[in-house]
Parts: structure tokens; sequence; C-alpha cells
């Protein structure tokens, strides 16, 4: 479990199943990964329902806030409510936010350019021109260069010690926040990918950590938008257990920002000069 975590919601949701193998079947208890709907209200207007697992919302919340550009810092977020609806059929939850004006009118002035939003990014958006494909460019602080040679090995090593959910249900995806020796430092799970690095960045944000003083470990393959959403906060390194897009390694390079996939024990794929 993550120590973070002090909201009810466990994660998962124990079912009865029936499993089939080699012929036999017998009913067990299983784990399955929570997915509700949230809301994310901005100054009383809903901005976007993500589905995601209803832990660490707070941190969801003012990550996607950051990692989206919707307020330019955690200082422009000026309240934040969680509510958990879990009655009836279909349990969600709601995040309020209230942001300061500017950010607010920038918030407006986005929703008249696009036609919809979704957790992959792009879809609904009615030209390619709106597309969001110029990066912040990562400043050098040095931190790669201070980069332990087995600072990888190490984060793949040690990542599934933090993913107690996935191994109940092997459903969820990780992201994780690692030192320069590769260290994991902090973790969240989330059924979407997406979601798990915005609690991430949102608990980096509210700590005061330094983002541009780590490196960040995903469970997932690297798309876009992730790569997108680290370059924003200024994270210099992505590290991927999967494959990446040939987007993300374009949207790496504009930004400066350094991506490997592939991430095992004993090797990765560097995609900065490919």
């Amino acid at each position: 479990m993550n120590p973070l975590e002090t909201e009810a919601q466990p994660g998962t949701v124990e079912l009865a199943v029936r499993r089939h193998r080699d012929g036999r079947v017998e009913t067990l208890a299983d784990h399955v990964g929570q997915e509700w709907p949230v809301a994310l209200v901005f100054n009383g207007i809903s901005h976007a329902v993500m589905m995601c697992t209803p832990r660490d919302l707070e941190a969801f919340a003012v990550g996607f806030a950051i990692s989206e550009g919707i307020v330019g810092r955690n200082a422009d977020i000026q309240d934040i409510e969680v509510a958990y609806h879990d009655e009836g059929d279909l349990p969600h939850a709601q995040v309020q936010l209230t942001v300061v004006q500017q950010a607010f009118a920038g918030l407006k002035e986005k929703r008249r350019a696009l036609a919809g939003r979704t957790g992959c990014g792009v879809c609904g958006i009615e030209s390619v021109d709106l597309l969001d494909l110029e990066p912040e460019l990562v400043p050098d602080t040095g931190f790669l260069a201070r980069l332990a040679p087995d600072a990888l090995a190490r984060a793949a090593r040690e990542l599934p010690a933090h993913q107690a959910l996935t191994k109940l249900t092997g459903g969820l995806h990780a992201a994780a926040w690692c030192d320069a020796s590769g260290g994991i430092v902090r973790a969240f799970e989330d059924v979407g990918r997406h979601n798990a690095l915005d609690k991430l960045i949102g608990q980096l944000i509210l700590e005061r950590v330094d983002p541009q003083q780590g490196f960040v470990f995903l469970s997932s393959r690297a798309s876009y938008e992730l790569v997108r959403k680290a370059a924003r906060v200024g994270i210099p390194l992505v590290a991927t257990i999967s494959a990446p897009s040939s987007l993300a390694i374009t949207i790496a390079k504009r930004a400066g920002l350094r991506l490997v996939s592939f991430c095992r024990e004993s090797g990765y794929v560097d995609y900065q000069t490919a």
C-alpha cells in the first residue's frame, strides 16, 4: 500500500470468480482494480471526467492541473475538495478545484478551442493545428550527469515491491519517482498510466520536490502525452518498461528530455540519439 494513502478506497474490489484451467473449474475470490469516473471541476465548471482508481485524488487533481497547463504552479490552486459518491451501481468521485482568475480565464479560452478532451490527450480536437506539440525545454541541471550507471537497473528491480495493487489485480499501471541512484522514493498506481503519472507529479508538487532532480520510471509504454506531461514540469528522464511511440520520441527530442524504454535489470534502449 502507498504509505501516503489516507483515503477510504482500497483501490481494489474482491469478487467471486470461476477459474477455468486445464479442464477444471474452481470458484475462488479474486481482486479487480477499481475504476471510477472522477470529475475535475474548476471554479464550478466541469472540465473533464477521467476514469481512474479513486485513491490519491488530491494529488491526481494537482498533477492534472499542472501537467495539462491549466495552472503554472501549485500556488495558483487556492482550494481543493474531494467528494466520494459510492452509493448506487455507479460509484464516482468529484474534485472541486478553485484556481486563480488568470488560470481560469485561460482554461475558458482553451475550452473554446477544443471540442472534447480524453485521457489520451488529443481525441476530440477539431484541428491538427490545435495539437500542443511544442514542449517546454527541460533545463540541464546536471542531474543526468549524476545518474548512477546502474540506476535504471535498480529502478526496474525495485518497482515490483511498490506495486501492491498490481500484485493483487494484474491490471494497474505504476509511476515511480527515482533518485540519482535509481532508488524509488514515491510510487503511485492507477488503472490509467496517465493518471498514475499525474498522481506522482501532483505529490511532488504538494511536497515541493524539485521535478528536475529525479526521474520517472513507468510500468507502461511511453506515449506522446506521458512525455509531454513530464516535459511540462521539467523532468529530465522518462524510463518505461514497454515500448515508446514515434511521437513520444519526437517530443522527447524537442524537449531535450532523455527517453529510455524496454527497461530491464539487464539493459534498456536509449532513444536520445536514435
